[in-house]
């Protein structure tokens, strides 16, 4: 098995890449091996848990937070809050919909709802999405952001997102406006209750955290 110098997981977002490559970038040297997984939400549990990955990143909703603080204090884990946010739909620039200033679920009814499949039996409040315990006509699950976008322009589709998924690279793609809702997200990072984090994890955080905390207020 290969010893990976730094190892995070994440669930299905853009900005822990980002934060990932300033942090390795800035690390330097003639040598190294890192590792990256994008995980489901049980998967990035059982990484960190494991040892597998130094830490996890993550969201929560105000709906979500009791279920999965429960799920993380049972594999020894504690969450580590860096931005809220507000929920907002992501949809092509093609939809029709797209000049809305603010957006409805019920408005949404009869288009195709894109999300991140959490494998037979997850539990509700492990999706990605704020939301997914509303029922949905519609529905379209993959496994990877970019197909997740690629869907999402094909089919004139859309998800719910912090925004943030479509804030560093899909900018062009996708639009995001305003879901009307009072759910509020919770972005940050698990980590193991029995490990200190490391220089390299550290960094990490505080790139996260500077990241999250531009895009979760531009």
């Amino acid at each position: 098995m290969t010893a990976f110098d730094f190892s995070i997981s994440g669930q299905h977002y853009l900005f822990d890449v980002q934060s990932f490559a300033h942090t390795i970038l800035a690390a330097g040297g003639d040598s190294y091996s890192y590792a990256l997984r994008d995980r489901t939400t049980q998967g990035v549990i059982d990484d960190v848990a494991s040892g597998t990955s130094e830490l996890g990143v993550v969201m929560l909703t105000s709906a979500t937070e009791a279920a999965l603080n429960e799920a993380f204090t049972e594999a020894g884990l504690t969450f580590h809050e860096l931005a809220a946010s507000a929920p907002l739909v992501a949809l092509p620039s093609s939809h029709p919909l797209v000049n809305a200033k603010k957006l409805s679920l019920e408005q949404l009814a009869d288009y195709p709802y894109v999300y991140f499949d959490q494998g037979e039996g997850a539990p509700i409040a492990f999706y990605e999405e704020a939301l997914s315990d509303v029922p949905r006509a519609k529905k379209v699950a993959c496994t990877d952001r970019a197909s997740l976008t690629e869907l999402i322009m094909a089919i004139n589709g859309y998800t719910v997102t912090s925004g943030i998924l479509v804030g560093i690279t899909d900018g062009s793609a996708l639009t995001t406006i305003p879901l009307e809702t009072d759910v509020v997200l919770h972005l940050g990072y698990v980590s193991a209750d029995n490990r200190d984090l490391s220089v390299m994890g550290e960094r990490f955080v505080t790139h996260l955290a500077r990241s999250l905390d531009y895009y979760a207020n531009k």
